[in-house]
């Protein structure tokens, strides 16, 4: 069985058709970006809680801290299920109105 111009467009249309974006899923990462900030900033009210001064600090020091607890953020807002995302695509879904 031989391909014609016509079937060979058309299985490449269908190989390169874009698939358009899911709201849920954008939903539901901007649910998860919101979990990493709440949590980011979880992270830096108890950095602040310190019994004693640091000796050493310097602002460069708390640059890291604050990027530091960035990452953590984000890795534990993906580890670990606070409800917070969740609550926020039900809330927020317009699918399940």
């Amino acid at each position: 069985m031989e391909l014609t111009p016509i079937d060979t467009s058309m299985a490449m249309y269908e190989a390169n058709k874009t698939k358009l974006p899911d709201e849920n899923e954008d939903l539901r990462e901007a649910a998860e970006k919101f979990e990493a900030i709440f949590l980011h900033q979880f992270l830096k009210e108890a950095r602040k809680t310190k019994l004693a001064d640091d000796l050493f600090g310097s602002h460069a020091k708390s640059t890291y801290e604050d990027m530091l607890d960035q990452e953590h953020a984000d890795i534990m807002s993906k580890k670990i299920d606070l409800g917070i995302a969740e609550a926020l695509v039900r809330q927020f879904d317009k699918s399940a109105m």
